[in-house]
């Protein structure tokens, strides 16, 4: 018996490009494949989005008073929107951290696989598959409770793209944090931490009756801009107003794509990077 040939890298940029793709696309399969084979992951994503509605639409809403008037679950459904999006964050670091606890990834570099295939494979597979299912479940609880579009299907559109854009940015940050940690049990452990974070922003409540400080750091973080954004396409109460708006809230749109630009220009090549250094 004789030994297979593995084949040598190609060696010209658009050759590696697509070898890359090529072996991330199986990765995203089998992402899939797990899915299935997992089917609780499924349900809690059912469950979740009716959860969120029920507690800040019904318990939380009949306290909140939106700003310029207006229905509380519609001024609520951009911000659901974004929390969701930054679920990523928690999904593909948990992941990675299991594949690289459980000797996963240590038998993918010993194939002759792309080894940027491998982040690409976890972080392609949420923004593919969990991140629109999210969002459509998401929706479909929004418009059970009244929420709606106003501007049209462009808009929503947009707004939908900016929302799995960011999703897809997010993941990068889930992927590298994975990859870092390298154990589910500690991964487990930096979940709790993406909740406060999505809560200060202006996702629930205005940021006009915060402290000073604690509304820089409302108005800067990358889920308000989201949010603003989602309202001001969505035509629903709380958009943007006024002359005196940080700049993320004046400017959502353009802040959210700036946002994206600069976690996929870091945490990309971070995590490719940090991915090579761990097989050496």
């Amino acid at each position: 018996m004789t030994a297979p040939t593995i084949p040598a890298p190609p060696s010209s940029a658009l050759g590696r490009l697509r070898w890359a793709f090529a072996d991330g696309m199986v990765l995203v399969g089998r992402e899939l494949s797990r899915l299935r084979q997992e089917p609780g992951q499924l349900i809690a994503a059912l469950i979740f989005p009716g959860i969120l509605v029920v507690l800040f639409g019904y318990v939380f809403g009949s306290a909140i008073q939106v700003p310029g008037g207006g229905d509380y679950r519609e001024y609520l459904m951009p911000g659901l929107f974004a929390m969701v999006t930054f679920t990523s964050v928690m999904a593909v670091m948990m992941a990675t951290a299991t594949d690289a606890s459980r000797g996963v990834m240590d038998r993918f570099r010993s194939m002759p696989m792309a080894r940027s295939a491998v982040p690409f494979g976890q972080v392609g597979a949420d923004t593919l598959v969990s991140g629109p299912l999210a969002l459509a479940i998401m929706v479909g609880a929004g418009l059970l409770v009244g929420w709606r579009p106003h501007h049209g299907v462009a808009a929503a559109a947009e707004a939908f793209a900016l929302l799995l854009l960011l999703r897809h940015a997010v993941s990068w940050v889930g992927c590298y944090l994975g990859l870092v940690v390298r154990d589910e049990r500690t991964a487990d452990q930096f979940v709790p931490l993406v909740l406060p974070f999505s809560m200060l922003s202006n996702a629930f409540v205005p940021t006009g009756g915060m402290p000073a400080w604690l509304r820089v750091l409302a108005e800067w973080n990358p889920v308000s801009a989201i949010t603003a954004a989602c309202r001001d396409l969505f035509g629903n109460p709380g958009a943007p107003a006024g002359d005196d708006l940080a700049w993320p809230l004046a400017h959502p749109v353009t802040a959210v794509l700036l946002w994206s630009a600069v976690l996929l220009a870091v945490f990309v090549p971070l995590s490719v990077r940090t991915y090579r250094r761990r097989g050496r």
